[in-house]
């Protein structure tokens, strides 16, 4: 059971509940982990601001879920690693890529994204080395950053909250 309460979009300011039904009409639903952010009004706003301008960064749909599944699987968000796992797959990675994703493993940006998360980013010298080998460039370094830290803030929300799971059961 959460145990932060989800705003409902009865109960939602006008402000919020036009965010609210905002997302709702982009994903389809109203997920939880967006009815908590409104506990926070000006919280849910940064978020989907931040969100925003994240998606017009250089990288790529599938990259950005490998980002999102290896930071969450480091947090051990299973909200996250469920909400992900659906939106990888419709960015087109197969369920042994996303499982792959999750550890790193998949490519440069779920290794890189690992790495950072996993030392708060404490990256060694080597570790930036081996990303920009990999073809991952300042700009693109930059941009996994943002793209982890974004993913840490819902990461540590749900893990907080206990956000009731609203995606379909994950494998793994």
């Amino acid at each position: 059971m959460t145990r932060i309460t989800p705003v409902s979009l009865e109960l939602a300011t006008d402000a919020t509940r036009s965010l609210l039904e905002g997302v709702q009409k982009k994903i389809g639903f109203l997920p939880n982990v967006f009815r908590v952010l409104a506990q926070a009004p000006a919280v849910l706003a940064s978020y989907l601001q931040n969100s925003t301008a994240l998606s017009k960064t250089s990288l790529s749909a599938t990259q950005k879920e490998a980002i999102f599944l290896a930071t969450s699987q480091v947090n051990g968000c299973d909200y996250c690693l469920a909400a992900h796992t659906l939106f990888a797959g419709k960015a087109g990675l197969s369920s042994e890529q996303i499982l792959s994703a999750r550890e790193g493993q998949l490519n440069a940006y779920a290794l890189l994204a690992q790495q950072i998360t996993e030392s708060r980013g404490h990256l060694s010298s080597e570790q930036i080395a081996a990303a920009r080998a990999a073809g991952i460039d300042d700009t693109k370094i930059v941009e996994v950053i943002a793209h982890v830290a974004s993913q840490t803030l819902t990461n540590y929300l749900n893990n907080v909250a206990l956000t009731d799971i609203d995606f379909p059961a994950i494998d793994a």
